[in-house]
């Protein structure tokens, strides 16, 4: 039986019609962007907020009118990319290169900064993840890297409990996207080791629903550890940029308080909600044969070798100059020493590396990478918020617990479209003001955090986070190299996910963790002065 069968995408069906989906993808494009007239709120948030300027600048648009159809243009884009990416119309990779072609040739952006877009610090560091992944599982280190964090383990759900809650802990303090291309072929190599065991007659029976359970949990996992602390992402250093701009600003250990608390919950609710989703449709429910073949595997391996002391010094060189390298080196400028390092050092062959990379998931990163940047520069993605907004004040949640779970629920959303970081980049400017004008004591912290927190649960689309990508690039069957999983399980496993991961903010963080550790007195008057006086 082939892994498409399994997979069910060989067996018919709407999703099944590539075709059809083409034609509903570009023709909502061509309605939105081409047909339908500008909406006279479009045409204002361009021209108010400089938009329209800046276009005319580019030379991409002459006037606010024309610089609105553009908008409206990116807009369409959204629903097509969308479609394209969840179902599959055309290969992952194509969709995302179809991203910067559309912006070449309908002028959406100036052409270097489309180039920027796929060559800049986010396209290089995720490369260099990527080829991080390949070295690692070359030299063997991914198997001791199992043993030591669940090779005490046995059976089916102390590993899955285990497994979600020390990755949701973990990433909240190193790279979660380096721990996720650690980590998938090790979870690869445990689903492998167990559907063996329990296969009959000398045949692998592959059980594709455990090969999704494993890849996803560890996912999610690492994906919801970004509420933790400060070092789990840019987002939430940006956010803390913006407070200081008002001469409220949090410290590490001031955010670890409000974020750190919710980690082992939400990596339980990872945990139980996989168990649930998947328990009644996996037939191999003992990972244990899968954890013994690791741990006996690197008992013949004995000691460290030389290529793994290499792979090892590498990693920990790239994490200590991810975190003092700063803006200087960023994030690109390290990783893309694992394409260098291992070959230099002789540990792993350069052709190998080339052709363990996902270029497929490269490409569409890139390509949600190029959408981020024209919702951003287009005045889509703020149109978007401002609507959203006009609906929470329509509907009367101007402060308090609603402001935080209306605005938090949009940080959540947008940030499956577009970067962790451009979301909060976005809404910040925006959400710390309007907490400011509510006069509620400690709201300029509770929306800020509110949003940088959601910027975490990037779960239904798979370019909604490096994570995403990272582990449908590298997520392949040991025997056939084929993908354990697809782009249309991220919306259809991921999004009750997300669902579960805000009410978690919502009740423990914004009622429980809020009233228990407080918020300072005088933050609310020290931003509201600064926002009177003009300073920004």
């Amino acid at each position: 039986m082939s892994h498409e069968m399994e997979h069910g995408t060989s067996t018919g069906g709407i999703l099944a019609n590539k075709i059809l989906w083409v034609c509903i993808g570009v023709c909502i494009f061509i309605l939105v962007g081409f047909i339908l007239p500008t909406p006279q709120s479009v045409i204002e948030v361009v021209e108010q907020y400089g938009f329209a300027e800046k276009m005319g600048e580019w030379e991409i648009a002459h006037d606010p009118v024309s610089a609105a159809r553009k908008t409206m243009i990116v807009l369409g884009l959204i629903p097509m990319a969308v479609i394209f990416f969840a179902t599959e119309a055309i290969p992952i990779g194509l969709t995302g290169l179809l991203m910067p072609l559309l912006a070449y040739f309908l002028h959406l952006l100036p052409q270097k900064m489309i180039g920027q877009s796929m060559a800049g610090d986010a396209p290089l560091f995720l490369l260099g993840v990527l080829a991080m992944g390949v070295a690692v599982v070359d030299v063997g280190m991914h198997k001791r890297l199992a043993s030591w964090i669940l090779g005490w383990t046995k059976g089916f759900f102390v590993p899955i409990f285990v497994l979600c809650i020390s990755m949701a802990v973990i990433g909240s303090f190193i790279s979660a996207h380096a721990m996720c291309a650690f980590m998938t072929p090790v979870m690869a190599a445990v689903y492998y080791g167990a559907v063996a065991a329990n296969s009959r007659g000398g045949r692998l029976e592959h059980d594709p629903a455990l090969a999704k359970f494993l890849l996803f949990s560890l996912c999610f996992a690492l994906n919801v550890g970004g509420v933790g602390s400060p070092a789990a992402g840019g987002r939430n250093v940006i956010m803390m940029g913006f407070w200081s701009e008002y001469k409220v600003p949090m410290d590490f250990f001031t955010w670890m308080k409000y974020g750190l608390p919710l980690v082992p919950i939400l990596g339980v609710v990872v945990a139980v909600y996989m168990l649930v989703l998947f328990g009644r449709k996996i037939k191999t429910k003992d990972l244990t044969p899968g954890l013994l073949a690791i741990k006996e595997e690197t008992k013949r391996m004995g000691r460290m070798t030389y290529p793994e002391y290499v792979t090892f010094g590498m990693l920990l060189l790239i994490l200590v100059l991810w975190i003092i390298g700063g803006e200087e080196l960023g994030l690109g400028g390290p990783s893309l020493l694992a394409l260098l390092i291992p070959v230099l050092f002789r540990t792993t062959d350069w052709k190998k590396i080339l052709g363990g990379i996902s270029w497929d998931a490269w490409f569409m990163y890139c390509g949600a990478l190029t959408l981020g940047a024209l919702l951003k520069e287009s005045g889509a993605a703020l149109w978007l918020a401002q609507s959203f907004l006009k609906i929470l004040n329509a509907v009367g949640i101007s402060s308090g617990f609603g402001l935080w779970v209306g605005l938090s629920g949009l940080s959540g959303l947008i940030t499956n479209f577009m970067s962790d970081a451009g979301t909060t980049a976005l809404l910040g400017p925006i959400v710390i003001p309007m907490g400011i004008m509510t006069g509620v004591p400690g709201e300029p912290w509770a929306v800020g955090l509110g949003v940088a927190f959601a910027t975490s649960f990037a779960h239904f689309l798979i370019v909604g986070t490096p994570n995403n990508a990272i582990v449908y690039g590298l997520g392949v069957y040991p025997d056939t190299g084929e993908k354990m999983i697809h782009p249309m399980d991220f919306l259809k496993y991921g999004f009750i996910l997300f669902i579960l991961s805000m009410l978690i903010v919502w009740v423990v963080g914004f009622l429980v963790v809020y009233n228990i550790v407080g918020f300072p007195e005088g933050i609310l008057e020290t931003a509201r002065g600064v926002m009177a006086s003009g300073i920004k």
